[in-house]
């Protein structure tokens, strides 16, 4: 390591005030006494440890120095790292607040949305309810009860828009699915002014049989007339039983050769 200018010019000046004053100790050496040799010698050897501890203060002070100036270095990165960290932050919340003000924005228009959505929830299950007034009678109670608890629903204050229309389009997926499955239930029906206990078969919203346990009695429902119609051949009542034995999934799917209603006209 090569030693710092300041130690450098320190040195020069101790060789300046040591050299001459050597010099003039061996000039002056056959005119001076024993005694004053021996002060000059003294003073001379002062000067130098005065010198060395002037030396070893400059050396304390460079040292300090140094570390002062590598602790202001890292400082300096520090401040860099944190002028990137700062600019990284700002940019973060710049657009947060952009997303507050979208967020403000949508909150001041809820109550239009509530007040327009609100109105065509209720059309909604108005068109519910009337859609299954005239669809076919399979299930009628449980659909009904479940458009009665909407209507309940709709009318309380501690429920949420949100939920409220989520139970709505439950409903409507619920109307929804009956057009694609096959499914048999126990019912009790007036057939001839007479009370049966019959199981219905429901094959989609194609159509809708009865049969009793014992298949005494087979009958179908007719969209045409609105009423309840019986089967009386043995073929229709065998297809009826085979088509509840797969919709209980004793047999394996299979085609049912069955009356269904005509396809409506659009008028």
């Amino acid at each position: 390591m090569y030693p710092s200018p300041a130690n450098m010019r320190l040195k020069m000046r101790l060789l300046a005030l040591i050299v001459p004053t050597i010099c003039l100790i061996l000039a002056a050496a056959p005119f001076t006494h024993a005694g004053d040799l021996d002060q000059v010698l003294l003073a001379s050897t002062d000067r130098v440890e005065l010198a060395q501890a002037s030396q070893q203060k400059i050396d304390d002070v460079v040292r300090q120095t140094d570390g002062l100036e590598t602790e202001y270095k890292q400082i300096m990165k520090q401040v860099d790292g944190l002028a990137v960290y700062n600019d990284y932050i700002q940019r973060q919340i710049t657009s947060q607040e952009g997303e507050l003000a979208t967020l403000r924005e949508s909150l001041d228009q809820v109550g239009v949305v509530e007040r327009q959505i609100m109105p065509l929830m209720i059309r909604m299950l108005d068109g519910l309810d009337k859609f299954i007034q005239l669809d076919q009678p399979f299930l009628l109670d449980e659909r009904t009860t479940r458009v009665n608890r909407l209507r309940a629903l709709m009318e309380r204050a501690d429920v949420t828009l949100a939920e409220k229309f989520r139970s709505l389009t439950e409903a409507f997926q619920i109307e929804n699915d009956f057009g694609r499955t096959i499914e048999i239930y126990k019912d009790a029906l007036v057939i001839n002014e007479a009370n049966l206990e019959v199981n219905v078969l429901r094959l989609g919203r194609v159509g809708l049989y009865y049969q009793t346990n014992d298949a005494a009695a087979t009958g179908r429902w007719d969209t045409t007339t609105g009423q309840w119609e019986a089967l009386t051949d043995g073929k229709s009542r065998n297809q009826v039983r085979r088509g509840i034995r797969i919709a209980r999934k004793l047999v394996a799917p299979d085609l049912l050769l069955l009356e269904v209603p005509a396809p409506e006209v659009a008028r």
